[in-house]
């Protein structure tokens, strides 16, 4: 199989690339290589994957711009995309939104257009648990309504999803859409707060506890997370008319991916705490704009159609990264 994975640099896309190119597939990875955070992490990514020879290509560019993005696929060949480059961050749309349309709804059209055009097999791409905004039911369910957004973030992938269904409904375009839970592991973002926390204690600095630390969150390790975007990959929804995860009887379902746990963050820092080998001082803080108390993933759609079922919990996932980081910034 060849695969076109965008965000290849990223945490998910990075993982996602290294996992088919282990199983011999062909991948394809494009990124724009922003400096939404070190730009040295998404290339040491890159050189992880290069190490798999010529079944890992890599292309710089911004699939935001249509023109630059058609140059780049040109007398490229790729059965399916998974679909993982976007702008993350539910803060950080709050002072820069124009970051958030550009790469989340103009780039996803565009990558729409490239499979529509290709006539791919099936599209995987990421949705959001944010797009559950301010749902108090828990845990949140795929049939849940998702029109009251809390940040222009989970509002952009919202429209991802209309997007996405209204391409299968006209085009017959197989596509998955999803809703990722927290997700965490080696490798991870720099932006979210196991690396945050972890790097605060290493350096003896202070961490900041939003929601005055009475937060729970759907902990979703990354290799469950790959486990589940390949099982979707492998098996593109059927066009026959049939209701679909989500409500669609077009080729399109929704799936929620997490841990099918809600943990508290509390919990979270005390396993940091003791991977790390020292306690940290907490600054408890109030809750954020644009941020949710509670997340939990029901995951009953996902687990019937596909089989996936999560196997790491945060006690043991929480040292593995622990441990990678210590690794990584020591070398």
């Amino acid at each position: 199989m060849r695969v076109l994975v965008t965000g290849a640099a990223g945490f998910i896309g990075f993982n996602v690339s290294r996992h088919l190119l282990a199983r011999g597939e062909q991948v394809l990875g494009i990124d724009s290589l922003n400096d939404y955070y070190d730009v040295r992490l998404k290339h040491d990514r890159l050189a992880e994957l290069a190490k798999a020879g010529g079944a890992f290509r890599f292309a710089q560019v911004d699939f935001a711009d249509d023109a630059a993005l058609d140059a780049v696929l040109d007398g490229q060949q790729f059965d399916r995309i998974v679909h993982l480059g976007a702008q993350a961050g539910v803060r950080y749309s709050i002072e820069n939104p124009r970051a958030y349309l550009r790469s989340n709804l103009a780039g996803h059209l565009n990558l729409l257009e490239v499979a529509r055009h290709r006539q791919v097999e099936h599209m995987v791409y990421a949705s959001s648990s944010s797009v559950y905004g301010g749902n108090d039911t828990l845990p949140f369910r795929v049939e849940d309504r998702v029109d009251q957004p809390l940040s222009l973030y989970a509002a952009t992938k919202k429209a991802d999803e209309l997007m996405s269904e209204t391409y299968a409904h006209l085009y017959r375009l197989p596509q998955t859409g999803l809703r990722f839970f927290t997700v965490y592991g080696p490798w991870g973002r720099p932006d979210m707060a196991m690396w945050l926390f972890t790097k605060a204690i290493f350096e003896n600095r202070p961490i900041n506890v939003f929601g005055e630390g009475q937060m729970r969150r759907d902990f979703t390790y990354i290799d469950d997370i790959v486990a589940g975007i390949v099982a979707c990959l492998d098996n593109p929804p059927a066009d026959d008319g049939t209701p679909k995860a989500g409500g669609s009887i077009s080729p399109h379902r929704l799936y929620n991916i997490g841990n099918n746990r809600s943990e508290e963050l509390g919990e979270m820092i005390s396993l940091i705490e003791k991977a790390c080998g020292r306690p940290a001082e907490r600054n408890l803080m109030p809750m954020q704009a644009g941020d949710v108390r509670d997340t939990f993933a029901d995951i009953s759609a996902i687990q019937r159609d596909l089989g996936f079922e999560p196997r790491t919990t945060i006690a043991e996932g929480v040292p593995r990264f622990v441990d990678w980081y210590r690794t990584y910034h020591e070398r």
